[in-house]
């Protein structure tokens, strides 16, 4: 097909406003699926992402298109994610498009994520074609969220299309605005071959196979390829483009987006943002990448059974596969035994991640406290980065500790702003801007430190706003703070699983909930446990789990009452040498409260 007669776009939107039943109805309208084949969220092909309504991962799809004049076109559709976590996932495929839809919601409008995704979309040069979704609802208010989108991208109303993915109104327009506003893409096929990597899995038959979006040069069986960031050579045995599984084709032309299989044994040598190239002509310059994902949240994972420890490193080994944001390396724990420490991009992806590991590869899980990476300045003059609490240096060698700050925007009606701004203010936010986007809703900007976002905030924003509020965050800079390490000792020994690294004016709240947290979870052993907050050598809080008592004078009939005082001291000097070595059991249940402490406070 001739390049001027292909179309690349995405669907860029906020979460929940319908970008994956936008996409059935796309498939359905060009017949690229049976009605057979047809279901609901049919690109959401992960058992996790139809159960959730959510899409984690972009999917690629191709569709014929006959427009009205009779000509036939090749559109390729990239389905992306719409959730803060998975932004990386949306930057990727905009790089093999040249236009986006960008739906809006009817009832609910112009919400954080869709800003986040626009500017994305702006800033690598796409087309925008606006697109009004779910005009049927009771509570949908097409001609107001038109005036937004107008306001917003300055275009004519008429350029903004009236859609229902749900009953099929619009979706006519929005294929003949895709073949007449988004542009062809350019590319010489005689050329050294030049493709893009936006993707990537790993089949286990296959081997790793690239999702690709060919520049220059053709791509067809038998080509001998290598890649821009590695030497390796493999040769080509199959190129072709996806559908609902993959259709092979002679050759793959510029502009074209398919895969290529050829026995590629990890998904590491397929790196996302690379370029392919001929391995016999290579071109000289490189296409453009993308930033290196980076993980904001740390967290520890360690198998319920210490036994299964190679089970969890083999499934971990198998998810970072198909999953290029998941990083771990090994660490060990006093109370937990061997295990992994975690980086993902936010909670949501920590998650996921959990929730695959327990269905596909069915290792039960203990996790621990999320941590975000900080930046430790020593009084020698040198840098360290700390992800776990446990490798903080010695109080007296730490000059001063600094936390990663995001720049965050929420969006809520105006009724709610009190309570945004409470929620804010306990989390340590700096208020940054305050901008009304018509009489009923507002937008808010903030500084706020990761690590008092990453566990509950987006819950309790949610809450404090009846589910209005929408929230986006990008990372922004490294602050110095008044940040401590809070360590929970049971009978005198640090347990490092319930260390955390905290702001000072917080560290004693903390710690007494946890105390008395605990104190509830650990059950009664046959001497007292004492349960201490400390930081450094000072004690903030502390509590007791009381003996259990054992009646030893029950048999003891009659007699002298020396009798029981002699039963009595024994007990007690065995109570004693117990406690000298016995340590304490503690269920899976106290370090799962942690997690959820913030919760019941």
């Amino acid at each position: 097909m001739s390049i001027d007669h292909i179309r690349n776009f995405c669907i860029v939107a906020h979460i929940d406003h319908g970008k994956s039943t936008l996409a059935d109805r796309l498939l359905e309208a060009t017949g690229a699926l049976d009605k057979r084949a047809m279901r609901e969220q049919v690109l959401d092909s992960n058992e996790l992402e139809r159960e959730r309504g959510i899409t984690i991962k972009l999917h690629a799809v191709r569709m014929d298109h006959r427009a009205a004049d009779g000509t036939e076109y090749q559109l390729n559709l990239i389905d992306t994610p719409g959730h803060v976590d998975f932004t990386y996932e949306v930057s990727r495929s905009l790089a093999a498009c040249e236009g986006a839809l960008l739906v809006v919601d009817a009832s609910q409008g112009v919400q954080a994520q869709t800003l986040s995704n626009l500017f994305l979309a702006m800033d690598a040069g796409l087309e925008i074609i606006p697109v009004l979704n779910k005009i049927d609802l009771p509570g949908a208010e097409p001609e107001r969220r038109r005036e937004e989108l107008v306001d917003l991208l300055g275009v004519e109303p008429e350029e903004v299309i009236l859609a229902s993915a749900k009953d099929g109104r619009g979706i006519d327009e929005i294929l003949d605005a895709v073949v007449n506003r988004v542009p062809a893409p350019t590319g010489d096929p005689d050329a050294p071959l030049r493709a893009l990597i936006f993707d990537s899995y790993y089949d286990k038959y296959l081997g790793a196979v690239p999702s690709i979006r060919v520049v220059d040069g053709v791509l067809e069986e038998g080509t001998r390829i290598t890649f821009g960031a590695r030497d390796e050579e493999y040769e080509v045995t199959e190129v072709g483009y996806q559908r609902l599984g993959r259709v092979p084709q002679k050759r793959l032309l510029p502009g074209e987006v398919g895969y290529l299989v050829a026995a590629v044994k990890e998904v590491a040598h397929t790196r996302v943002g690379d370029t392919i190239l001929d391995a016999d002509r290579k071109a000289t310059e490189m296409l453009p990448g993308y930033q290196e994902v980076r993980p904001m949240v740390f967290a520890g994972l360690y198998p319920t059974d210490s036994d299964e420890y190679e089970e969890l490193r083999e499934a971990l080994d198998r998810l970072t596969l198909n999953d290029a944001a998941l990083q771990f390396e090994p660490e060990t724990s006093a109370a937990l035994g061997f295990g992994f420490r975690c980086g993902f991009l936010g909670l949501l992806h920590m998650e996921i991640v959990q929730e695959r590991l327990g269905r596909e590869f069915g290792v039960e899980l203990i996790t621990t406290v999320p941590n975000v990476k900080y930046n430790v300045k020593l009084t020698d003059g040198t840098e360290i980065t700390v992800e776990t609490p446990t490798k903080l240096p010695n109080p007296g060698r730490i000059q001063s500790i600094s936390e990663p700050v995001v720049h965050a925007r929420i969006m809520c009606p105006a009724e709610f702003i009190g309570n945004v701004q409470k929620l804010a203010h306990d989390r340590r936010g700096v208020f940054r801007g305050m901008e009304y986007l018509d009489p009923q809703r507002v937008e808010l900007e903030y500084d706020l430190p990761l690590a008092e976002i990453v566990l509950d905030f987006y819950d309790r924003l949610k809450s404090g706003t009846r589910g209005y509020a929408s929230l986006d965050y990008e990372f922004s800079e490294y602050r110095p703070d008044r940040l401590v390490r809070l360590d929970i000792l049971v009978n005198g020994d640090a347990v490092d699983a319930f260390s955390v690294i905290i702001h000072e004016d917080k560290a004693d709240t903390h710690g007494r909930n946890l105390v008395k947290r605990l104190r509830e979870l650990i059950p009664r052993q046959q001497f007292e446990v004492a349960l201490q907050a400390a930081i450094g050598n000072r004690i903030v809080a502390r509590e007791s789990v009381r003996a259990v008592r054992k009646n030893v004078t029950a048999k003891c009939y009659g007699g002298d009452i020396t009798r029981k005082r002699k039963l009595l001291e024994k007990q007690k000097e065995g109570k004693k040498r117990m406690k000298q070595v016995g340590t304490v059991e503690i269920p899976q249940e106290a370090f799962l409260a942690v997690l959820s402490l913030n919760e019941t406070d």
